[in-house]
């Protein structure tokens, strides 16, 4: 198995499409569309998102993730990963992300802390209201304190934008279905 970042910007957002189905599920309402609507069109273009696929011999994805920069611009966030095919590839594909970019990752529970810890994430703090935060060995900071906060979508204005262009939310319904529909067999 081997990581490739998904750079095509067609083969990038059906992936985050799929994505974004696979994390939400299908009783997620609009959430799936409103986050790859805004990672599409505000985080992509910006350069302040990537999306990472662990593909297997034969390239077919396996797993996905999507990183999101920081405000600083230093570190990146994990905010969606998933398996597709096979399961251990969502830990490889995390424990290869920890080698090589300066990884950050937030903990809901204890089971979701344990995974990162076999996937590689060593150091943990304690961030607002209990959050616990993994980084991986390339991440610069030392402290909860000299972490800056993680790039944000304004959801509730892309779903004020759907609610008042109706014309915008069928695109953006489209593109998401056409990313589903169009999910590559390889990268």
């Amino acid at each position: 198995m081997k990581v490739v970042q998904v750079n095509a910007e067609a083969q990038r957002n059906a992936c985050l499409a799929r994505l974004c189905a696979e994390v939400y599920g299908q009783e997620a309402g609009l959430t799936p569309l409103v986050v790859f609507t805004g990672t599409c069109n505000v985080l992509f273009p910006q350069e302040a998102a990537r999306l990472f696929a662990s593909v297997d011999g034969k390239g077919r994805p396996q797993a996905l993730a999507l990183l999101v920069l920081d405000e600083e611009g230093v570190g990146m966030t994990v905010t969606h990963a998933c398996a597709l095919a096979d399961a251990n590839a969502h830990q490889h594909l995390i424990r290869e992300l920890s080698l090589k970019a300066p990884l950050r990752v937030e903990a809901d529970d204890a089971q979701q802390e344990a995974f990162y810890q076999k996937s590689g994430i060593k150091r943990w703090f304690v961030g607002s209201k209990g959050k616990r935060i993994g980084l991986g060995a390339r991440h610069p900071a030392q402290s909860v304190s000299e972490l800056a906060p993680t790039l944000a979508l304004d959801e509730a204005l892309i779903l004020r934008r759907f609610k008042h262009d109706p014309s915008t939310f069928e695109t953006a319904k489209k593109s998401f279905l056409n990313g589903l529909n169009d999910f590559p067999e390889t990268l």
